[in-house]
């Protein structure tokens, strides 16, 4: 909702709000001067003439009932996304199960730091810009599409951009099959490119037999249209690689996040930002300077020679990803401290989750944090402990459990070791606490 409000503000629209929990995004809101009540009543609606909710809000809230009784209009967030493309004539739409954010956010910062003055709407805060969205004056916008329930098919779209296909909220889509239909019905839409990546099995069925003047490949293999060369990781985070174009050398740079699906990520943003009117000097540039999305690999800071690092990962590929590249960081130890999300993902991936989170040398579980579901099978955290070896599980309240966890992780974790908050509920308040008690016990 906050690159929405973002955008809204600044077109002069006059907005409130409302939430459950004070956080830095609120905070961000307020300083807008947009009115924020805190907990979810009737009477904040007002005399709104138009209520947005997200997906998340309950059939049950007050405050939604209130709205479909008020007779203004009511509208899931992603109708008022899709309304917002349609003001634009060339949407620029980043679509995938895994890499959303990062993909978004490293194309927004190559336009931006060329002079393009572009829109934005990111699932994650990027610090040239000041939050995760951004209204400018050009035709141009990038846009993070989200899968969900379809909600990707309410954007308009000019370019497609398909990082992976995996199987992800199943509770909705049921099997892979259907994951892939919906991907092709967004890809069918595009009205100018399908940039896809070439090497993903699932991404490249969806586009079969698709309008093929209009398809654009990247990927690791030299089959691609887009692919990276020469890679030559440096200390730290940092990779130095080219970016190839039909075989010839488009530019070199250097990224300064960690992770090959990263290097991956950073040709994929590139082959979007050619498409968008960037040029060679200037995607470089802007790789150059991308430091990451919020809660994307963010480094929180160190204490005791410990290094707290927030990722949004949440899925069992993407948890695999991050902590693979962090075991090659050079840390003593890796500590995973995952917080599952949603219980019907939980349960229906189970051995995925302990699978990938195994690949870390201490893993720690808080509760379940079930976000719009109601957890009617009764799945608990202590069943994905069960199948990870060594992990260490606090299935307790929620607020119990993120300070249990935070206790146990800053009084065990030793100089040299790295900590990784894993998941995209609250869990990145366990990496605060985690800091804030390491700081106590080293200072």
């Amino acid at each position: 909702m906050y690159p929405l409000a973002q955008i809204l503000h600044s077109k002069g629209y006059y907005l409130t709000g409302s939430d459950n929990n004070e956080t830095e995004t609120l905070r961000a809101v307020r300083e807008m001067g947009i009115p924020v009540y805190m907990g979810q009543r009737a009477e904040n609606i007002g005399d709104a003439d138009l209520i947005v909710h997200t997906a998340a809000i309950l059939p049950d809230n007050p405050e939604l009932i209130a709205a479909k009784s008020s007779g203004a209009a009511v509208w899931e967030r992603s109708q008022l996304l899709g309304v917002l493309t349609e003001q634009f004539g060339n949407t620029i739409n980043v679509s995938g199960t895994h890499g959303k954010t990062t993909v978004t956010a490293m194309i927004t910062q190559i336009l931006v730091t060329q002079g393009l003055d572009i829109s934005a709407v990111i699932g994650g805060k990027l610090p040239l810009i000041h939050g995760s969205g951004i209204a400018g004056k050009s035709d141009i916008m990038v846009c993070e599409a989200c899968e969900f329930q379809d909600h990707f098919l309410n954007l308009k779209t000019s370019a497609a951009v398909v990082l992976n296909i995996d199987e992800d909220h199943l509770d909705y889509f049921k099997n892979l099959d259907n994951i892939i239909k919906s991907f092709r019905k967004f890809c069918a839409d595009a009205d100018r490119a399908v940039i896809v990546n070439g090497d993903d099995e699932n991404s490249m069925r969806a586009v079969s037999g698709l309008d093929k003047s209009k398809l654009v490949t990247f990927g690791r293999a030299e089959s691609n249209d887009w692919y990276p060369a020469n890679i030559n990781r440096k200390s730290g985070m940092e990779t130095k690689f080219d970016i190839m174009h039909n075989g010839k050398l488009f530019c070199s740079t250097v990224l300064h996040i960690p992770g090959e699906h990263n290097i991956v990520n950073a040709v994929a943003a590139a082959a979007a930002a050619d498409y968008a009117g960037a040029s060679p000097e200037g995607i470089a540039k802007g790789l150059e300077s991308f430091r990451g999305a919020g809660r994307r690999f963010e480094k929180y800071g160190e204490a005791g020679g410990i290094t707290v690092v927030d990722d949004y990962a949440h899925h069992p590929a993407e948890i695999a990803a991050t902590l693979e590249a962090a075991v090659k960081l050079g840390f003593t130890k890796v500590w995973a401290v995952h917080q599952p999300f949603t219980f019907s993902r939980t349960e229906l991936l189970l051995d995925d989750f302990a699978k990938a989170l195994s690949i870390a040398d201490r893993v720690v579980l808080t509760s379940i944090m079930g976000g719009r579901e109601v957890n009617t099978t009764g799945i608990t955290a202590s069943a994905l402990a069960a199948k990870t070896e060594g992990a260490v599980c606090f299935d307790r309240e929620h607020d119990e459990s993120i300070e249990l966890v935070s206790r146990y992780v800053s009084e065990n974790a030793e100089a040299g070791d790295l900590i990784v908050t894993l998941g995209c509920g609250d869990v990145n308040k366990a990496a605060r606490r985690i800091l804030e008690l390491l700081n106590e016990k080293y200072s």
